[in-house]
């Protein structure tokens, strides 16, 4: 039995929705994973008589696809769909019996108009934590186009594919044989690269705001809301919804709120969003902002949105080391998310660069995975709390270097080793191993509003107690300000106390 009672009572619930019968085509063999499948396939069964299952040949083996009765493709899993791809399951099953989507009709009209052949295949993990929304994406699509196909590929269970392919880092798409793309892409993103994307004369006829939000993680999707509820016209603008907080894990700090994760908190903020009259403008990026009778700022598509006022909430993202091999290497062996690509790597040495709580907790979840963990600090300490080294220091296969500095990542085609230098001698010394994951803190993304406003050394914006920047009318919130800490719960605040701010100003102006 592979779900437990409570999962059971849950899907039951679910399967009662079901507007169709679909059919379930297996293709199993005789491994542990081909019995596991069957056995979870006859449990979906067992709870709704709309569900059917036929023997089959399919193109891998263990997998099945599921497809309304009479048709000849639908959504193919290859693996087991547990863990974080669960979600993508039920979706399916939901999606294929007739069940309407929630999407933007917008989107569903994109979707449908789409002209050719589309085969897509995604590799994933089942721990990673970002992997459901582009394989949940193209599901969507292959429900409403019969010219999309998907198939869900686990990597853990296809290795030797992942290993002809070097698939290092997940997900990964493919369409139609050849590479797509990799890491995270929501469905706009994948139909603006299908050459489906938002036209720019959408924005040239908009009306100037009252306040135009730029970003939509927690601090700008906060500002947006109580920018709405004073009942004036607002306007929010990000490349994608949630920011970094789509790249989080475990949330356990959020008060009220006991765990959750970073795409169901993200999802959460723009469902809230939507509740109001905001116009969400995604996948666009500020170029340039100026002052002049209203505040302009250009998007990178080049059209101009026009404010009253103006709140940053553009975030931050993960930092760089900036050695060579870095960026050659990047998923090749150079991962950024241990949660994600971390099953990659099963069997294999790794190194963990920073010695922060980020860090640390990223060596302690490898150390479970891979052979053995080779931690490098710059400084002389750790700078992780006790409790996290305590449990580091307890794990047989984890090494700490510190006052050390990466100099290199070498390899050829992928990772294959990381040159450091000891930093109280000088000498150079060489690790071999297959992959480096990199947590030294983050960046401010506000290198567009050089000469803009009023930056820190770091970056960041300067505000003050309202949120406001040197610039008049010009607010900001969240991690990219110069706020001592980064949280999300201090990035939700900001934005509410930068659209309070700037709701006071338009009445004093």
């Amino acid at each position: 039995m592979l779900l437990d009672r409570d999962i059971k009572e849950q899907l039951s619930q679910y399967l009662q929705l079901m507007e169709g019968d679909v059919l379930i085509k297996v293709s199993a063999g005789s491994d542990k994973v081909s019995g596991d499948m069957l056995a979870l396939v006859d449990e979906l069964a067992s709870m709704s008589s709309r569900i059917a299952i036929e023997k089959a040949e399919l193109p891998r083996t263990p997998s099945f696809s599921i497809r309304r009765a009479g048709e000849d493709q639908g959504i193919t899993f290859a693996g087991i769909p547990l863990g974080h791809e669960f979600n993508s399951l039920v979706l399916a099953l939901l999606q294929v019996s007739g069940r309407a989507p929630k999407a933007e009709q917008k989107i569903i009209d994109q979707i449908k108009a789409l002209k050719g052949k589309y085969h897509f295949e995604t590799y994933i993990s089942l721990s990673c934590h970002i992997c459901p929304e582009i394989v949940q994406a193209l599901n969507l699509m292959s429900v409403l186009n019969p010219d999309v196909t998907h198939v869900m590929v686990d990597g853990a269970v296809f290795q030797e594919e992942v290993q002809a392919k070097d698939v290092m880092a997940v997900p990964v798409v493919y369409l139609n044989g050849e590479f797509f793309s990799s890491g995270r892409m929501s469905i706009e993103e994948i139909l603006a690269k299908l050459g489906d994307g938002s036209d720019v004369s959408e924005f040239e006829e908009k009306e100037p705001f009252d306040i135009l939000v730029v970003g939509g993680g927690p601090a700008g999707a906060s500002a947006a809301i109580y920018a709405a509820r004073k009942g004036i016209r607002t306007g929010i603008v990000a490349e994608r919804f949630g920011g970094q907080v789509k790249d989080t894990l475990g949330i356990e700090n959020f008060i009220t709120v006991r765990y959750t994760e970073g795409p169901k908190l993200a999802a959460s903020l723009e469902e809230h969003v939507k509740e109001y009259p905001v116009d969400v403008m995604k996948l666009q990026r500020g170029r340039r902002l100026e002052k002049k009778e209203l505040i302009e700022v250009e998007l990178e598509n080049g059209a101009v949105l026009k404010s009253k006022a103006v709140i940053l909430s553009t975030g931050a993202r993960w930092r760089n080391i900036g050695v060579p091999g870095e960026a050659e290497f990047k998923n090749k062996g150079v991962a950024y998310c241990p949660h994600c690509d971390g099953p990659i790597f099963k069997g294999k040495r790794v190194a963990v660069i920073g010695g922060g709580n980020s860090g640390i907790e990223a060596a302690i979840d490898l150390a479970g995975i891979v052979e053995h963990v080779t931690v490098l600090e710059f400084m002389p300490e750790l700078k992780a709390d006790v409790v996290l080294q305590k449990r580091l220091f307890s794990l047989p296969n984890v090494t700490v270097l510190n006052n050390v500095q990466t100099k290199e990542i070498t390899g050829t085609g992928k990772v294959d080793g990381l040159s450091y230098i000891d930093r109280s001698t000088e000498a150079v010394h060489h690790l071999e191993l297959e992959g480096v994951f990199i947590l030294i803190g983050l960046v401010p993304n506000t290198e567009w509003l050089e000469g803009a406003v009023e930056r820190n050394r770091f970056g960041e914006i300067v505000v003050d107690n309202r949120g406001a920047t040197n610039i008049p009318g010009v607010f900001a919130a969240g991690d990219c300000t110069n706020s001592p800490y980064k949280q999300i719960i201090i990035a939700m605040g900001s934005g509410a106390n930068a659209a309070l701010g700037a709701f006071e100003y338009l009445i004093r102006n």
